[in-house]
């Protein structure tokens, strides 16, 4: 199961998408990314696995107890297609390295542009919020309006590029916050739960929300199923339960 996610591709919004790069540790070790946290924490005492009944129940414990370097042992490197909207909160997460397409090297494309399908209302209680959405006619205006924007600063992009002027200074003519860029990216398992919990939760922004959904849904549950299970118990509280 771990083997196929690596190489994996998920779209994520309108044009975006998010690849697994590698991890590790490797499947090709076959040690799993659960037992591998699972050995770092017995290597205080020299010791290594000692079935799945006692290793799982040392990783509930671990995480439960918020005994988190272990996790650190763990990494997950991506590709991430992604608007700047979405980026502009990514970066926030200092832990993650990163690496980004620059607009001064590669010139954009017509179509790196994010539509959204949903046009959401401003929250009434949090001002960096939003809530609700506006009717289906506002929609439809208000899309019209924004591809309509989103081609008119292509063209004077593009006619910037054709008269000799510098991509690094064209790209002004570009609508910042909701141009794609390809970022490669890499992160530790305790830290990516930590960018899980505050990104996946209901009051986060939806351009950054689905990302974190999909890392989730279809790489960290496949790749580490004990730490999703104790991530869910002990740090989302999804489940009520005594600890195993």
């Amino acid at each position: 199961m771990t083997n196929e996610i690596i190489g994996k591709r998920i779209n994520v919004l309108d044009k975006g998408w998010i690849e697994l790069v590698d991890l590790m540790p490797n499947p090709k070790t076959d040690i799993s990314g659960d037992l591998a946290i699972v050995n770092a924490a017995r290597v205080s005492f020299m010791g290594e696995s000692k079935g799945p009944v006692k290793d799982k129940r040392l990783l509930m414990y671990l995480l439960r107890n918020r005994h988190t370097s272990p996790f650190e042992m763990v990494e997950f490197k991506f590709r991430v297609r992604a608007p700047l909207v979405t980026w502009w909160q990514w970066v926030r997460h200092r832990t993650w390295s990163m690496n980004a397409q620059s607009g001064r090297y590669t010139p954009f494309e017509e179509d790196d542009f994010y539509v959204p399908d949903i046009w959401r209302r401003q929250s009434a209680s949090n001002k960096q919020a939003s809530e609700g959405q506006v009717t289906d006619e506002e929609n439809a205006e208000l899309t019209e309006q924004l591809v309509a924007h989103y081609e008119a600063g292509y063209r004077m992009y593009q006619h910037a590029l054709d008269t000799g002027v510098s991509k690094e200074m064209a790209r002004l003519f570009l609508p910042g916050f909701s141009v794609y860029y390809t970022w490669v990216t890499k992160v530790d398992a305790h830290n990516l739960m930590h960018f899980l919990r505050l990104r996946m939760a209901s009051d986060a922004q939806y351009e950054i929300r689905v990302y974190a959904q999909a890392i989730y849904d279809h790489f960290f549950k496949p790749a580490l199923p004990w730490t999703a299970e104790a991530f869910e118990k002990y740090i989302l509280g999804l489940e009520d339960q005594e600890p195993d």
